[in-house]
């Protein structure tokens, strides 16, 4: 029997990225951990030959040190996507000119490193806007992916808030990381965005159907804190509940479900950093071979193209909920 499709991706996010959300001072002067990340994630995902999508942070892009891993990433046959210039979760309180930079400088940037101009957008801590969305359609992306269909939104926004030492201008700033309640009512499914005479392909990041509890990686190693038997029992139920409902699943991966807290002390703020990096190893191998077992793996760009040829069923919601909440 043919298996379904699921496409996977990964949020590049640099430590100084991380530090600069924290409220770091000191983010400016961070040291860059894509060297290790990414030759864990090409050994990780080369044995089963799956590609997958790269989200790519503009100014790490313009740093020539990062050149040789980001091209690493092309020779493997993973697609580039846009992450933004400067990984700013409050990118839906921009002006439209900061957006239009913003874009604008992400895409040479990535051109400039790895010769491939990008197709998607997710933007940092799920964060997007309506003129966003509009300027990503007008300028022939195929895709974003930067809604996040859960209710928990506002409870690791304050786990987050709790970990960190934020003042209240920060915290303000941030006050839209991880999303409302409301946007545990988004469709999972992939849909459009009605833009006026455009449309732009919305691909979710997949929550657990009819739970709409996370379940990409960072969540199945927070559970193998406690058990592996746990974390592994939680995917297939999600796996599960996404073939029985007719879901093709888009799991996102982030750095950090490689590194452990034997590579990384100053990032313990964040959940499932007390694990050491061979365990953290072991469960997202295991994660990456069940999803290959289930489904059909591919990047995003290859899921957008079967969305548009029809291969899949595509829905359009109604304006009022797909704007009702765009920030």
């Amino acid at each position: 029997m043919k298996r379904p499709l699921a496409s996977l991706s990964l949020d590049l996010d640099n430590k100084w990225s991380y530090l600069k959300t924290h409220g770091d001072p000191d983010w400016e002067t961070s040291s860059s951990y894509l060297d290790k990340v990414v030759g864990r994630f090409n050994a990780l995902l080369g044995p089963t030959e799956t590609t997958m999508t790269v989200f790519v942070v503009g100014r790490d892009a313009d740093d020539p040190k990062n050149r040789p891993a980001l091209q690493s990433l092309v020779d493997a046959g993973h697609e580039i996507g846009n992450h933004s210039y400067s990984h700013e979760p409050w990118l839906h309180l921009y002006s439209d000119d900061e957006l239009r930079s913003e874009l604008d400088r992400t895409e040479e940037a990535i051109f400039a490193a790895t010769g491939q101009r990008p197709r998607g957008f997710r933007g940092p801590g799920f964060s997007f806007s309506k003129s966003l969305l509009t300027m990503l359609a007008e300028r022939g992306y195929d895709y974003d992916c930067s809604t996040f269909p859960t209710y928990l939104g506002p409870i690791a926004r304050a786990y987050y808030f709790l970990r960190s030492g934020l003042g209240r201008k920060e915290r303000e700033k941030r006050a839209n990381l991880f999303g409302s309640v409301w946007e545990g009512f988004r469709p999972i499914k992939p849909y459009q965005w009605n833009l006026g005479n455009r449309k732009l392909t919305e691909i979710p990041v997949t929550t657990m159907p009819l739970f709409r509890v996370p379940m990409h990686a960072s969540y199945i190693l927070f559970l193998a804190r406690w058990s592996e038997g746990l974390a592994q029992c939680y995917l297939q139920m999600g796996l599960g509940l996404c073939r029985l409902t007719g879901v093709q699943p888009s799991i996102l991966l982030h750095p950090l479900d490689v590194l452990g807290c034997d590579d990384e002390s100053d990032l313990s703020f964040f959940p499932a950093m007390d694990l050491p990096s061979e365990k953290k190893l072991r469960v997202m191998s295991r994660m990456i071979g069940a999803l290959n077992r289930s489904f059909r793996v591919v990047p995003m760009g290859v899921h957008a193209r079967e969305l548009e040829n029809g291969r899949l069923r595509t829905k359009t919601p109604p304006p009022q909920q797909a704007f009702a909440e765009v920030r």
